[in-house]
């Protein structure tokens, strides 16, 4: 319980003062945002600050920081300690610098800031990765909220034919959201969202509390870092598994929608870095909940969207846990919806397709949903499928931040501010990810293919990928410092 309750004093108290940290390296001034400046009633629409932090919040906190932490309880307390120091050093700044350089951009997407930046070659390799990564945040934000709605809510078989008209509207709500203007219905029913998400994460906190901590410890033998009960490696498995609570891609492409609706540059570091430190704070209540459960004899193999029902209604009772259910299914809805808008967005920026058109939207927008219904019905047919997905989802999401990272630092550089506050967490996490999918095998397996025992291989070639990283910072920066294009 000390150990839970330290996590989280470090993770506000030292989100606070790097937040501030992290601004002051910005430096945000008064100029005009494009909220203002772009203003075309769609998608560049100034809102309130506490408006959009909310949906900045719900925007980010898919199922990712529920599920993730939930799997990643299993490698014992040092969840505890990883998950505020990788959200407040690595996520949150993530969040802030995208956040912040793309409204220095009149409110681009991350693919054209990395065309900016990092050239054309790098957008063609990252824009391949990014849209993938939105048909599967899309795809996994279908899946797991109507199947939380048929078992927890209408207590109906999964697999039976009422899980596709739950689908579908789920769908249909997506499609509203990705045509319509940002503050018609995103705007409008994000609050109410907003409170019965924090409800939730209060609930669970307060029942990981009334346990006493006489079941928050490890959940095999070890006292920080506890052997995992089927025997995956730390590092890297855990920074994938618990990718949204502490880092998380796909945050890149939702600051952007919001930085397109702040009217203050001076809102960045309560809207964007604050909110991820938020997401963080839910990430440990869902661990500690998952934790105190699996050590009252809960099965370590049961599905982690099943331990979302099993956790609410343990600490809330019926009623409470049916709220805090509600809740979870809210976030992987209000994720989802942003993300194929997010998509749109991006597809019309690479073709340059006038998204105040209606029609345009229109035609994207099918363009879009055509192969996500198609991964959604492999992920659902397969009894293996969405396992699948999800790890797909994971390592994919955990790429997408690495090029962010980059992005982040060569930006660092050329404007000759201390590039090593993004550049140490993206080379931490281009060794996360390429060790793992040279390990993985959904990857490439290496180590088994050639006779190695654990990740001997795959740690070698991660740090070769580290130094590409660092190099490719060094060069690329010193190279556009001397384009006066590019300074602020």
């Amino acid at each position: 319980m000390a150990l839970f309750l330290g996590g989280m004093i470090l993770l506000i108290v030292g989100g606070h003062f790097y937040g501030k940290y992290c601004e002051k390296i910005f430096n945000p001034d008064d100029r005009i945002t494009p909220a203002v400046s772009k203003a075309d009633g769609v998608d560049y629409v100034g809102m309130k600050k506490w408006r959009n932090q909310l949906i900045e919040l719900l925007n980010i906190a898919g199922t990712g920081p529920i599920l993730g932490p939930i799997q990643g309880a299993l490698f014992g307390p040092i969840a505890f300690i990883s998950i505020p120091i990788g959200c407040i050093i690595s996520g949150a700044v993530h969040d802030y610098f995208v956040g912040m350089m793309s409204m220095r951009n009149d409110g681009a997407q991350v693919p054209k800031m990395i065309q900016k930046y990092l050239g054309s070659a790098t957008n063609k390799v990252y824009n391949v990765i990014v849209w993938a990564l939105m048909l599967l945040v899309g795809v996994v934000f279908i899946y797991t909220p109507g199947d939380l709605i048929v078992n927890d809510i209408l207590n109906m078989d999964v697999n039976g034919k009422i899980i596709w008209v739950v689908y579908a509207i789920i769908l249909l709500y997506y499609l509203l959201a990705t045509l319509f203007p940002i503050d018609k219905i995103i705007g409008r029913v994000y609050p109410i969202f907003g409170a019965i998400l924090i409800l939730s994460a209060i609930g669970v906190f307060i029942g990981v509390l009334r346990d006493g901590g006489a079941n928050l410890h490890s959940v095999t033998e070890g006292l920080l870092i506890s052997k995992h009960p089927t025997g995956q490696s730390f590092i890297p498995v855990f920074f994938i598994t618990v990718a949204c609570g502490i880092l998380s891609g796909f945050h890149g492409s939702q600051v952007t929608l919001i930085s397109r609706t702040v009217k203050d540059e001076r809102e960045g570091r309560e809207t964007f870095y604050n909110m991820m430190i938020a997401e963080g704070i839910i990430a440990m209540c869902w661990a500690a909940g998952a934790m105190v459960l699996f050590n009252r004899g809960t099965a370590i193999n049961t599905n982690a969207t099943l331990m979302v029902g099993i956790i609410s209604k343990s600490f809330m009772g019926k009623i409470g846990g049916l709220f805090a259910i509600i809740g979870v299914i809210i976030l992987p809805i209000t994720s989802g919806d942003t993300a194929f808008r997010s998509l749109r967005l991006m597809i019309g920026e690479q073709f340059n397709v006038d998204q105040r058109v209606a029609r345009n939207r229109i035609t994207l927008s099918l363009i879009i949903y055509i192969p996500a219904i198609l991964i959604l019905y492999f992920a659902k047919a397969n009894a293996n499928g969405f396992n699948l997905l999800w790890r797909y989802f994971g390592f994919t999401n955990q790429l997408v931040s690495v090029f962010a990272l980059l992005l982040i630092s060569v930006y660092l550089y050329i404007q000759k501010k201390n590039y090593w506050i993004s550049m140490i967490p993206g080379m931490f996490y281009a060794f996360i990810v390429s060790s793992y999918i040279f390990h993985a095998d959904l990857g490439f397996s290496l180590d088994s293919r050639l006779g190695f025992s654990g990740y001997t291989v795959s740690y070698i070639l991660g740090i070769v990928c580290v130094i590409i990283f660092a190099a490719f910072v060094f060069k690329k920066g010193k190279t556009q410092r001397d384009n006066p294009n590019l300074l602020d």
